[in-house]
């Protein structure tokens, strides 16, 4: 006969208390990319997540440490699902590695577009949050991305005349737009941009238009393609 282990009301509630972070903390990284910081309210936040406003600061204590764990959350995403830590450490060239990396960043803001919006909020003012997010956790991502960068110019496969920051910019436009204005590509092409097919499609005209093979960068190359 078979035999079910009950949870401990200890373990039972650690697990509630998780989950309810986990969907204040979703709840407001949508609305901090939406309304920005200043735009959203933790009673809405916490209206939306359907919890009672005290449990933000009980939770967080401030809004802005509020924001700064959303934040750290998006990037941990953002790190599992690109893992960009190991780009360093794969197999094959620069070339290859860049290219697989612009694949995994682009099926990663086709299911994050709140991820691509947020991050063009802070951008754009100077102030605390833009300094903090960007020595926080642009920086380190920046850096390897530059190594990669640099040796596709050294392998001959990008461009020499192409600067760090003009490819910087160039990377973020081109792998994100789609998404961000989502909107604006449905009305204008009659296209959705979450469509699986339409994700892959524009991972391959992005790695086209850096790297010159629309094949680069594909499975088997990338485990994540044949998990």
């Amino acid at each position: 006969m078979a035999t079910t282990t009950a949870r401990s009301p200890r373990k039972s509630a650690e697990t509630d208390e998780a989950s309810t972070r986990d969907r204040i903390l979703d709840v407001a990284l949508q609305s901090f990319a939406e309304l920005g910081f200043d735009g959203a309210s933790t009673r809405a936040i916490a209206s939306l997540a359907g919890v009672n406003q005290g449990l933000i600061p009980y939770y967080f204590g401030t809004k802005d440490a509020l924001w700064r764990e959303a934040v750290d959350r998006a990037f941990a995403r953002l790190g599992e699902a690109v893992g960009v830590s190991v780009q360093e450490a794969a197999d094959g060239s620069s070339g290859e590695r860049l290219a697989v990396l612009i694949r995994r960043y682009i099926r990663f803001v086709a299911e994050h577009p709140e991820f691509v919006m947020m991050m063009n909020e802070e951008g754009k003012r100077d102030g605390e949050r833009m300094q903090w997010i960007t020595d926080t956790h642009v920086r380190p991502i920046f850096e390897i991305m530059t190594r990669l960068f640099e040796g596709a110019r050294d392998e001959g496969v990008l461009p020499t005349e192409i600067g760090v920051p003009h490819f910087h910019y160039l990377f973020v436009g081109a792998t994100a737009a789609l998404f961000h204005q989502a909107h604006e590509c449905r009305r204008l092409f009659g296209v959705e941009p979450t469509d699986p097919r339409v994700v892959e499609n524009h991972a391959d005209a992005v790695v086209r238009l850096f790297l010159g093979d629309p094949e680069l960068g594909r499975a088997p190359r990338d485990p994540q393609e044949t998990a």
